[in-house]
């Protein structure tokens, strides 16, 4: 089957002409003929006699009935069943067979290594039956699962149990029912042999949840803390907005083929097992704060996505940004705001400045579409988060929580758009947003200018802010954007020290503040409080001061980032790298021998930027400018500082491991400490120094009880090319490389192996029985990690780097079209690349953009770069 190069529109959009009301399915499941049967009760619209027209694909179609009489007129087309002159009411009966285990673009209904596992959003359920496969349509589903009561124990599907029957033949029949009307993306349907972790969760009101998470055998234990990070999350959203669970029941599945992180179905979670399993030994910090993060996320998606939905996909930011935000602010509210909040900026900073700066630039609310899978993306997540946190900074915690409230009061069990979420917080506060709104109809990255002048005669000192927005692909105009800046005027002696919020408009406006003393310095966009670039000119000791004194700790954190950015650009410019000023190194030295309480905080602010921060700074990308000057740098440090590196790693005490954040800090600060110092070791031969490192590093490996400092002592080996890397490598593969999250590690580390050899580990790793073309997982620790995290081999000056991903792309395309768009994106940047570089993505483009066969999700991609 062919697929139809049609573009969407969101100026197109009209209103359903038939709703479905309700659905009633059945499913006989079998792994090369799933039989469904899908009763619909279905009512026409307004006065008009169009047809119905209901989305299918991938099945075949047994039958079709109209009030119980077969029906035989009808137009069936590649993507469609065209139903006309109907009654103004009906029902509808469809049977379809599926054939889900040769299904591997993990859509629809699949097999997932041995379990049936459903992916209905965005477009998924129209690969199970025929229906009307639209978020505007919301009905009432009751599912009956019918399978071999011993091979499936486990028949799951939304809402509540409502009945249990075991058959005759030894099969079972299992029914549900989810009460609340949805769209059809939000159907879900598990069955499998699990193990079963249960609990309990007691609503403010005093209702009793049941809470159920279904993993893999002998991975129960390892769901425990995703399941407290459940309750964690219901109890936040009951306390910070009123929301409270609404099912009997609600459960999260465990699958290892996802093409997602996880999806919120209506009370039966989907997830990646990576989201969900954890231990000590297999999980590393970072996976303990995303499992609470994206278990909080799935949670909140339950009020901000289900029970109010989006109109249409283009309204995808409506529950994605929101829900973003809110999972952003549960993080905080669990850890460190200072410390979620940097880790956010960094995806915006690296991913989404650079999607507004490439060919798949749109706004947050896009305007067209020709594959809606290609619009899960930083801008509609990520800064779709940003612009809800805006929202929120300018009508202030109480403003905020009372347009939320009137959204749900006004839009409960509604399909809505972006446009009513706005009017719902202007209504609430009496503020006016009409030019806020310009944020999810723009695209691109505003750079804000900023100048000051002090007159100290008059005490007074004015600032000066300019915005502006650079041309993007998706050709959308640029008018000046409403953008609030937060900003902390702190005196030379600290005695003066105010904050203000202040909200710019105009493309360029002043403001001046009056009885202000002398050599006052101005901390600009504090919290990075809007997601623009900033542009300033100021000194290395302002910034330095800033480092040290700003009541904000992203403030902080940025002016040790602008630090490092300004050097680098130096080095580039000079085209040789510059030495490390005195004043910052002595800065290192002191935070290294009097760290400061918040472990973790001082390691961000010793650590440095990483190549795709860098790379934003600059319209055409200086490759191997950004990456020797950071191999320079690090040398440095590692060089001057190796006597307080080592002893800043000798004070940290080891402890049994424990997920908190005093233990965190530890390991993080621990971890960069080794990573400067494996940079010490000299290539020239063998010296004591040397010794000492390559000592340290094994015993921080071999007396690690977790994955995290394993995993710290690997990262630091690989990165500085060191012998040592490759046989503690085995040791973990050989040890744990059976589990399949170690494996991803392992093989994600191996690929960022910084030197040719690279290749041939690739070669290897795709032979290990681990390994499977058909599980996204796999896929994405080796080619995603090789393309994101090895910039040296990645961006070869022979391109060597690009046709392998370039081969893999076209390859995985014809299986998983999702996951084959997804690996693409670091190619369609290509025209920011220096010619010769830009030669060769083309030129691999191209063959792409040729291959037959490619699908909507690969081509809309590859066309649009290359247009």
């Amino acid at each position: 089957m062919s697929q139809s190069r049609q573009i969407k529109r969101l100026a197109d959009y009209q209103a359903p002409s038939f709703l479905t009301h309700s659905i009633e399915l059945e499913f006989v499941l079998d792994p090369a003929a799933t039989q469904v049967t899908a009763i619909s009760k279905i009512s026409r619209q307004g006065a008009h006699q169009l047809p119905l027209q209901l989305d299918g694909h991938g099945f075949e179609l047994l039958g079709i009935w109209l009030n119980n009489v077969p029906l035989t007129d009808y137009q069936q087309t590649d993507e469609q069943l065209i139903l006309a002159q109907l009654p103004d009411e009906f029902e509808l009966k469809i049977v379809t067979q599926l054939n889900p285990a040769e299904n591997t673009a993990l859509e629809g209904l699949y097999l997932s290594g041995g379990a049936y596992c459903t992916q209905c959003e965005a477009e998924g359920f129209r690969r199970i039956t025929y229906y009307q496969d639209r978020p505007d349509v919301l009905a009432v589903f009751t599912t009956h699962i019918v399978a071999d009561a011993k091979s499936y124990p486990h028949l799951l599907s939304n809402g509540n149990l409502i009945a249990d029957t075991l058959l005759e033949n030894g099969q079972r029949r299992v029914s549900w029912q989810d009460p609340f009307p949805k769209p059809c993306y939000l159907f879900a349907l598990v069955a499998g042999d699990f193990d079963e972790l249960a609990d309990s969760y007691t609503t403010g009101s005093g209702r009793e949840v049941a809470l159920k998470f279904y993993v893999d055998k002998g991975n129960r234990q390892r769901a425990v803390f995703a399941l407290e990070s459940l309750k964690r999350a219901m109890l936040w959203d009951e306390q910070e907005f009123g929301l409270e669970y609404d099912l009997d029941i609600y459960m999260v599945v465990a699958v290892d083929f996802f093409n997602m992180g996880a999806m919120e179905n209506k009370g039966l979670n989907v997830f990646n097992s990576k989201y969900v399993l954890a231990n000590p030994q297999t999980a590393t910090d970072v996976d303990y704060f995303n499992i609470e993060s994206i278990i909080g996320h799935e949670y909140f998606h339950n009020w901000t996505g289900n029970r109010v939905t989006c109109r249409d996909w283009f309204q995808l930011s409506l529950k994605e940004g929101l829900t973003v935000f809110r999972d952003q602010q549960f993080s905080a509210a669990m850890g460190s705001p200072t410390l979620c909040r940097i880790d956010a900026i960094k995806t915006i900073r690296t991913a989404q400045f650079a999607e507004d700066a490439g060919p798949m630039a749109h706004p947050i609310r896009p305007e067209q579409v020709l594959e809606m899978n290609n619009f899960y993306t930083v801008t509609v997540y990520d800064k779709g988060a940003e612009v809800i946190r805006m929202q929120h900074t300018l009508l202030g915690q109480a403003g905020f929580r009372r347009g939320m409230d009137l959204y749900f009061q006004r839009f409960d069990g509604k399909a809505v758009t972006c446009d009513d979420f706005v009017q719902a917080m202007q209504d609430a506060n009496q503020f006016d947003l009409s030019q806020f709104r310009r944020w999810y109809q723009q695209a691109g990255t505003p750079e804000l200018s900023v100048t000051t002048t002090q007159d100290d005669a008059l005490a007074s000192f004015t600032l000066t802010l300019q915005q502006q927005t650079d041309a993007t692909a998706d050709g959308s105009p640029k008018l000046p954007l409403v953008l609030p800046v937060r900003l902390e005027l702190i005196s030379a002696d600290l005695n003066y020290r105010k904050q203000h919020l202040l909200v710019l408009t105009e493309e360029r406006q002043s403001f001046v503040f009056e009885q202000v003393p002398a050599n006052v310095r101005a901390v600009v966009l504090a919290d990075f409080s809007a997601p623009v670039k900033l542009v300033q000119q100021i000194s290395l000791d302002d910034l330095l001061f800033i480092a040290a004194n700003a009541s904000d700790g992203v403030a902080r954190w940025d002016a040790m980032q602008q630090i490092w950015s300004d050097m680098v650009r130096q080095s580039v410019d000079a085209a040789d790298p510059v030495m490390i000023p005195a004043s910052l190194l002595s800065m290192f030295r002191q935070l290294l021998d009097q760290p400061l309480e918040d472990l973790e905080f001082t390691a961000e602010l010793l650590a440095l930027p990483g190549f795709d921060t860098l790379a934003e700074q600059y319209p055409q990308i200086p490759v191997d400018g950004i990456l020797n000057t950071l191999q320079s740098f690090r040398q440095q440090i590692a060089k001057a500082l190796t006597a307080e590196l080592s002893r800043c790693y000798q004070r940290l005490p080891r402890q049994p491991y424990q997920y908190q954040s005093t233990q965190v800090g530890i390991r993080k600060l621990q971890s960069l400490c080794l990573g400067y110092l494996a940079q010490s070791i000299s290539t020239a031969g063998s010296v004591p120094e040397n010794a000492v490192v390559t000592a340290l590093l094994q015993q921080h490996y071999l007396q690690a009880d977790n994955m995290t400092d394993r995993q710290a002592t690997l990262t630091a080996a690989v990165q500085a090319g060191l012998e040592l890397a490759q046989p503690l490598l085995l040791d973990l593969l050989e040890k744990d490389g059976r589990d399949p999250l170690i494996f991803d590690k392992w093989a994600s580390l191996q690929v960022s192996l910084p030197t040719t050899k690279v290749f041939e580990i690739i070669e290897n790793i795709v032979n290990y029985p681990q390994f499977s073309w058909n599980n996204p997982n796999r896929v994405r620790a080796v080619f995603s990690a090789f393309s994101h995290y090895n910039p040296q081999q990645f961006h070869r000056a022979d391109g060597r780097g690009y046709q392998l991903l370039a081969s893999i792309v076209g390859k995985i395309d014809h299986s998983n079209p999702q996951l084959a768009a997804r690996l693409v994106t670091p190619l369609l940047s290509w025209k920011r690349y220096d010619e010769a570089r830009q030669h060769l993505i083309q030129q691999q483009l191209g063959q792409l953009r040729d291959q037959p066969g490619l699908s909507n999700d690969l081509f809309e991609k590859v066309a649009r770069s290359l247009s």
